[in-house]
């Protein structure tokens, strides 16, 4: 499946049952270098629109929400080590947060694909 985003540049991306979850190139732009990211644990469960990790830049600390709700399967191992420039070098890719366990697949259905993504952050 392709990356699903929302408003406040998280994307999502399904495999099976499980949801990776991390933030847009966009966001990780934003923010500038990180400097801290705080993720959960696994096992902790989340809601649509809950507040699930923070990240810190040299400028700015921000909420990480959880785009679609589950439980945390796994947390990202580099960033919990503190290898936090990940999040900036490929923030789609190896940076991502967490992987979810989905509870509500249709959840999805109302996030951005990547072309209405790009439609709305050329917007802000």
């Amino acid at each position: 499946m392709t990356k699903r985003y929302t408003k406040d540049h998280e994307w999502v991306e399904l495999n099976g049952d499980i949801a990776t979850v991390g933030i847009s190139t966009y966001a990780a732009e934003q923010l500038g270098d990180v400097v801290y990211a705080e993720l959960p644990d696994a096992g902790k469960s989340f809601k649509q629109g809950d507040d699930m990790a923070v990240v810190e830049s040299a400028k700015t600390a921000s909420d990480v929400y959880a785009p679609i709700s589950g439980e945390v399967v796994e947390a990202n191992g580099e960033i919990k080590n503190e290898n936090w420039q990940i999040i900036n070098d490929a923030p789609q890719a190896g940076g991502w947060f967490v992987k979810l366990k989905v509870a509500n697949k249709s959840e999805l259905d109302g996030l951005m694909d990547e072309a209405a993504y790009a439609d709305y952050v050329k917007g802000l």
